[in-house]
């Protein structure tokens, strides 16, 4: 068993994808990317399609409180975010979760929050900030999807961060 799994935390996966640099990825992140890289472009926009339609609902308790989500305006259709933190088993260093609201007629951007949610949540403020800030690039998507869209994955991931930055740090 290596530190990383010993710890609870996720491993990174080194990847080199169509000619970019080697990054350091949580795995649940790299797997999706290794789908992506996988497939051809098109396929690439039915694949985040895919995604979108498995963005989970809110829990009750943010459905009825939307002061307590932040709207990332980058994006081109209405993408709401927030994070909470819990203490993981045996009061470890804390998981980061993250909630998602997007329209289901934004399919685009719903898929963007999708692939977030799925590669980030649960992870650790440190593996979170580690994630490149490119890493929307990764997918594969540039040359399919307008740069107003892509602009938008970026800016989510980026909100992220900056909130995950923010939080109190441990001692």
């Amino acid at each position: 068993m290596d530190a990383a799994t010993a710890t609870g935390t996720q491993s990174l996966r080194v990847r080199k994808l169509e000619g970019m640099n080697t990054v350091a990825l949580p795995t649940a992140l790299a797997e999706i990317v290794d789908d992506f890289q996988a497939v051809t472009e098109p396929e690439r926009l039915q694949l985040l399609l895919e995604f979108s339609r498995e963005l989970p609902e809110l829990p009750d308790r943010l459905k009825d409180h939307p002061e307590l989500m932040e709207q990332v305006v980058e994006c081109q259709s209405p993408l709401f975010l927030t994070i909470e933190t819990e203490k993981s088993d045996g009061g470890a260093a804390d998981s980061v979760r993250l909630y998602f609201k997007a329209p289901p007629e934004a399919p685009t951007t719903r898929g963007f929050a999708s692939v977030l949610h799925e590669g980030l949540d649960g992870l650790s403020p440190a593996e979170i900030l580690a994630v490149p800030d490119d890493m929307p690039e990764l997918l594969g998507l540039t040359r399919a999807i307008t740069p107003l869209r892509m602009r938008g994955m970026t800016a989510m991931l980026g909100r992220i961060k900056r909130k995950v930055a923010a939080l109190p740090q441990q001692p």
